[in-house]
């Protein structure tokens, strides 16, 4: 085991936004794993088992520390299972109720809201916390793994934890692919900053975890704050269309309106509102000069630059394609604007990118979104040892991995 990963500590619980109650009471784990905890509980089986978790790609493993933090924090039985029936029910009552208040009445909102603070106080008097008696072995975020490769290990009571398996699974499966897919296209580039432009594309409650995994993944920057929020990054981003749009289709006008506001933040103008490239970016240069940091080109894969028409015949003309990056940085530099940069966009991935790098076309940086979202990791976890002796199901075995590091669990004192 290297020094970097003898050093490694995960992010602590609080990072991440974790629904405690509902993954302790089941609630978003698929039924048979709460019944099957329910069922191991009423019999007393306290079977000490060792649960192993892998997935069938080459990949960028990611997820490890969210997963540590949900066993952390999910770990454990009730004292009482069916009073914390009773309140759990409540407390999703509550959590209904608050949202309809909020739009009705703010006072009766917040007396909700106290309510459900003092059911959350008393699901956890009921709860046991059990986390300091398994023992926990994984591989790191960022560590690249083979198929079939042991990432994590759970060893412990199973009524204790084969609830959360649900959970930690879906998180490895989908902080995974966004860090493979990120690194395979931040490889593509070779060292030119990729940045990540997804949010779009997916549920908006994805986004911090997203923004965490494309940072593993490698990613240079992300679009919103919330991407940024689980390693203290903020989004990045100038001009979109509907600026220039509301600035009656004038992209000089757009912006020399942001470069007012956000003096400080670095000026990149979109330059494809009205499919001349080469000329807005000379327009947009010209005006601010210096201050323009760079320039994105975002064409429509349906559309023809106007710059790209003399070239049509000889070479693909639509979208953001080579002869389009070549035209603009030939006239920008003709016209003594050195120093401002290219980035291309819209319909980018990694075998795009491939492409472009392999041909020298003079993009500074890629903007990448809906093929962040692509493909599948999924995870698998199977009880191996049972009591320390083989008892996988048939085609599954125990495949120790000697890179596993051991984690421990503190029980909270309050």
């Amino acid at each position: 085991m290297n020094k970097q990963r003898t050093h490694w500590k995960p992010l602590p619980p609080e990072t991440f936004d974790i629904p405690v109650h509902e993954i302790r009471r089941g609630y978003r784990s698929d039924i048979y794993f709460w019944r099957s905890k329910v069922a191991l509980e009423n019999a007393r089986l306290n079977t000490s088992v060792l649960m192993q978790v892998f997935q069938k790609n080459r990949a960028v493993l990611c997820g490890i520390d969210e997963a540590l933090a949900i066993l952390k924090l999910g770990t454990g039985y009730y004292k009482d299972r069916q009073k914390a029936y009773r309140l759990f029910d409540r407390y999703i009552e509550l959590k209904k109720k608050i949202r309809k208040l909020y739009f009705n009445s703010k006072t009766k909102m917040l007396t909700a809201q106290e309510q459900k603070l003092d059911l959350e106080h008393e699901l956890d008097d009921l709860w046991i916390d059990t986390s300091a008696e398994i023992v926990v072995h994984t591989l790191r975020d960022g560590d690249e793994i083979s198929p079939w490769e042991t990432v994590m290990t759970i060893e412990g009571p199973l009524f204790q934890f084969v609830h959360l398996e649900t959970i930690y699974l879906g998180v490895l499966a989908r902080r995974t692919k966004i860090a493979t897919n990120v690194r395979k296209v931040v490889t593509a580039a070779r060292g030119k900053p990729i940045l990540y432009f997804p949010a779009r594309f997916d549920h908006w409650y994805m986004q911090g975890g997203d923004g965490y995994a494309a940072r593993i993944g490698g990613a240079a920057a992300v679009s919103t704050d919330a991407q940024g929020e689980w390693w203290g990054a903020s989004g990045a981003g100038t001009i979109p269309h509907a600026l220039i749009a509301a600035c009656d289709g004038d992209t000089v006008k757009a912006a020399k309106l942001f470069d007012v506001n956000f003096p400080d933040t670095n000026l990149i103008a979109l330059v494809d509102f009205d499919n001349d490239s080469v000329n807005t970016s000379l327009a947009v240069a010209r005006e601010l000069g210096d201050r323009l940091w760079g320039v994105r080109l975002d064409t429509s894969n349906t559309v023809v630059d106007k710059s790209v028409i003399p070239q049509m015949g000889q070479i693909n003309p639509t979208g953001v394609n080579p002869q389009l990056v070549w035209n603009v940085r030939r006239a920008l530099d003709k016209a003594g604007f050195n120093h401002v940069k290219i980035i291309v966009s819209g319909g980018f991935n990694a075998e795009r990118i491939s492409e472009f790098e392999q041909q020298g076309v003079p993009a500074d940086a890629y903007g990448v979104g809906s093929a962040l979202m692509d493909g599948r990791y999924d995870f698998t976890a199977d009880v191996v040892l049972v009591e320390g002796k083989p008892r996988a199901k048939v085609g599954r075995r125990y495949n120790p991995n000697p890179k596993l590091q051991k984690h421990s669990f503190i029980v909270n004192k309050r």
